[in-house]
């Protein structure tokens, strides 16, 4: 029988993935290593940080034997440790996924600080040991504070590496677009979320466009796309649990591959990332925000300017602002 040649691979790429025994990283970890974040021809090493508790570092090997009885070809190696520094070691990408939920009757500003803590810790860890081109993408919440504070620790890696998640805000806004308009969700383009993956956060229908035609236009219902489609989006997460009882894994973990994947791929393609900022789209400089970016490089962006902005839209951003600056504020004593 005739073999096939096999194709040639590129260097593996370590990846670094905290809360790796939570539910998002048991459905994440399996893609990354079946290629669908560097793609088909890139192998990976898992560096896999959990918490330095019995039962979770248990529950930690678990997955790992599982993803060996995978057998992904890819998949070169997988470390389990409860220490940051093994984790991060070398790490060209260190995926930021767990952090302190907030428990019953806790203070916003208390679970800021509590988080606070660990971001300190991990930004710190990151910068010594990680891999020279190193990138991080923080997704536990509140995800733009924790990522401003794992950057203020950096003194080595450029605060542009630092990046957290609205991609599945980003996702979430063109489902339901695409749904209101009955259309494909790939009709959707340049829907992009400004500003704090919270409630506040504004999912910008004005500049997006649907079979190239203006959202608004193909939607033509603005008390809808002003009330039902901003509060929709924003309250997704809390629907998710009221329906299951959990909040969202699945498609958190969806929008993590896609966010690694475009920002690992240059071109014309406009997304959405949190990123610290300097003023753009009125944001105040040092805090960071979701914006319309362009990748020009792997791993590399810019922000992409002239999206024009109604009253309407720019109310949204100076609240959604607001909510930035003020945890901003009740966490300025721990930043470098």
């Amino acid at each position: 029988m005739k073999r096939l040649p096999r194709v040639p691979q590129s260097a593996a790429v370590r990846v670094a993935v905290t809360g790796a025994a939570g539910q998002i990283c048991y459905s994440l970890l399996k893609r990354i290593a079946a290629g669908e974040m560097f793609g088909r021809q890139t192998p990976v090493i898992l560096q896999l940080l959990e918490v330095p508790v019995e039962k979770v570092q248990k529950a930690l090997v678990g997955v790992a034997m599982e993803l060996e009885d995978c057998a992904f070809p890819l998949l070169q190696q997988i470390i389990c440790t409860d220490e940051p520094e093994v984790a991060f070691k070398d790490a060209n990408w260190c995926l930021l996924v767990g952090s302190k939920p907030r428990g019953p009757g806790m203070e916003r500003a208390d679970l800021l600080k509590d988080n606070g803590r660990i971001f300190i810790g991990q930004g710190r860890a990151i910068d010594a040991v990680a891999a020279e081109d190193c990138r991080v993408m923080v997704v536990g919440n509140p995800c733009n504070t924790n990522v401003m504070i794992a950057a203020s620790q950096a003194r080595r890696l450029p605060k542009e590496r630092f990046t957290s998640m609205v991609r599945l805000d980003q996702n979430r806004a063109v489902a339901q677009l695409a749904r209101k308009a009955a259309v494909p969700v790939a009709a959707v383009e340049r829907m992009v979320v400004f500003g704090n993956h919270s409630p506040s956060q504004f999912p910008d229908f004005a500049n997006a466009f649907i079979d190239g035609v203006p959202a608004p236009q193909v939607i033509n219902d603005l008390p809808w796309l002003r009330e039902t489609f901003i509060g929709t989006v924003g309250k997704r997460g809390a629907e998710i649990i009221a329906a299951r009882g959990v909040s969202s894994a699945l498609s958190a973990a969806n929008a993590i591959i896609d966010h690694v994947r475009s920002l690992s791929t240059p071109g014309p393609e406009i997304h959405s990332i949190s990123v610290g900022v300097n003023g753009e789209y009125g944001f105040t400089p040092g805090v960071w925000a979701g914006m319309p970016v362009r990748t020009v490089a792997p791993g590399t962006y810019e922000i992409v300017k002239g999206f024009a902005h109604d009253d309407f839209a720019r109310q949204k951003i100076a609240a959604t602002n607001a909510e930035l600056v003020g945890e901003r504020e009740l966490v300025a004593g721990m930043l470098g």
